[in-house]
């Protein structure tokens, strides 16, 4: 059974950084690329960046683009997320997710991103 482990959440002062890490325990054979998404309070869930496993294209969301950078290493299954700059309003839970061929279809349990002014 495909299983995400996110881990690397807290709480930062603006203007720090952390870096989230999704260890894939058990990784979908039909699994192209993985994804990180945020859900605040009262919003949408909504994407923020991307990764392909093979030939480690990126795509981010572009309220994060020039701060996030997102990573792979296929060794270990695990993808990162590492996040400079951080805002007020990167305040959220963190998701990370695998895609599959259509769609996002595997999803890890969150972790919790906060960032104070």
């Amino acid at each position: 059974q495909v299983q995400l482990l996110e881990s690397g959440g807290g709480l930062v002062q603006a203007g720090g950084s952390l870096r989230l890490s999704c260890a894939v325990a058990e990784r979908a054979s039909s699994s192209i690329a993985m994804g990180w998404f945020r859900q605040a309070p009262g919003k949408d869930r909504e994407f923020v960046a991307a990764i392909t496993w093979i030939s480690g294209s990126t795509y981010y969301e572009d309220a994060v683009k020039g701060r996030f950078t997102i990573s792979r290493d296929n060794a270990k299954n695990t993808v990162y997320l590492q996040m400079n700059s951080l805002k007020p309003e990167d305040t959220a839970v963190y998701y990370c997710a695998s895609r599959g061929l259509q769609k996002y279809d595997y999803w890890g349990q969150g972790t919790q991103v906060t960032v104070s002014s």
